[in-house]
């Protein structure tokens, strides 16, 4: 889809438009910030992995059939150094889901007889 030496820019504009068939992106401040220090930083050969909606190829979970043009909105860029990528943040979305009230774990033990307890 796009070579390593291409800015991150450029690996953006490829995936939302060849992939998810957006016009064209659009850049919160913070996110050109944010690519502008990446790069700086010497982290700009990195690929990227797009965090939007599950729900549409646009960033608006709405618009699930995507007939009418649309741009892709990107709100933020995160560097992931130690995994190798650069997430760009496209819409309302969270990276990861928040654990419930009392999670799995807190029911797991060990019982009398050295036998583990509570797992599923």
């Amino acid at each position: 889809m796009y070579e390593d030496k291409d800015s991150i820019l450029e690996k953006i504009q490829k995936v939302t438009t060849k992939i998810y068939g957006a016009k064209e992106v659009k850049y919160s401040d913070k996110a050109k910030k944010e690519i502008e220090k990446i790069e700086k930083l010497g982290y700009g050969d990195l690929p990227v992995c797009i965090a939007k909606t599950q729900y549409s190829f646009s960033d608006d979970p709405k618009n699930l059939e995507c007939k009418e043009d649309y741009n892709i909105y990107v709100r933020n860029v995160e560097l992931k150094s130690g995994a190798g990528f650069i997430v760009v943040l496209a819409g309302k979305i969270m990276t990861m889901p928040g654990l419930p009230k009392v999670p799995a774990a807190e029911n797991i033990n060990i019982d009398e007889n050295g036998e583990i307890i509570g797992i599923f």
